[in-house]
């Protein structure tokens, strides 16, 4: 699912993410900024955020499931999926731990036997991101040093959309400040 490039919520990730990355950061890559914009957008629907799916269709949300099904030696048909495999692990890894480490910690404190207990995400990501830069060549030509740049400041990509993160919280709560104090005041009248 797609959403138009003038939606209110595209805009608002833009302006936090370019914020941040900028000014923050230091992190001045236009690249970064609006390929982040686009991935929180993106991530909204859930169906893009487990867009991975198996050999018998079933959606893949673990990483360490998601690892195999990249490896051409194991599960992945060809390079080409290889390449989209590991670009959504490096966007999965990111998006988790820069938006929702909780989730990342509490899955392993739950201890679940499942392979996303064993995989370090910051890792993988980076691992991720390197191999999809290293095809250069063709069709992937342009887009390589992006994902270069996105493996080599990982952890700082991480740190910028935690810092998305707690915009996003602030905003959420201002918002329910101002609803509860609109209902408070109909409520006195």
């Amino acid at each position: 699912m797609q959403i138009d490039h003038y939606h209110p919520l595209r805009q608002l990730f833009g302006h936090l993410v370019w914020r941040h990355f900028f000014a923050d950061l230091q992190l001045c890559d236009p690249r970064v900024a609006t390929y982040l914009s686009a991935l929180l957008t993106d991530f909204t629907h859930t169906d893009n955020l487990y867009r991975i799916r198996d050999a018998q269709g079933q959606r893949l949300d673990d990483v360490g499931e998601m690892l195999i099904e990249s490896n051409p030696l194991l599960e992945a048909s060809s390079f080409d999926r290889e390449r989209q495999v590991r670009k959504h692990i490096g966007d999965y890894t990111l998006f988790m731990t820069g938006i929702f480490p909780e989730n990342v910690a509490d899955a392993r404190r739950r201890r679940q036997l499942r392979m996303d207990a064993f995989v370090d995400y910051v890792k993988a990501g980076k691992e991720s991101y390197a191999i999809v830069s290293s095809f250069d060549q063709f069709e992937y030509r342009d887009e390589a040093p992006l994902f270069r740049q996105l493996s080599e400041n990982f952890e700082l990509a991480v740190y910028g959309l935690n810092l998305v993160r707690q915009d996003l919280e602030r905003l959420h709560g201002e918002r329910y400040c101002r609803l509860q104090a609109t209902l408070d005041s109909e409520s006195m009248a």
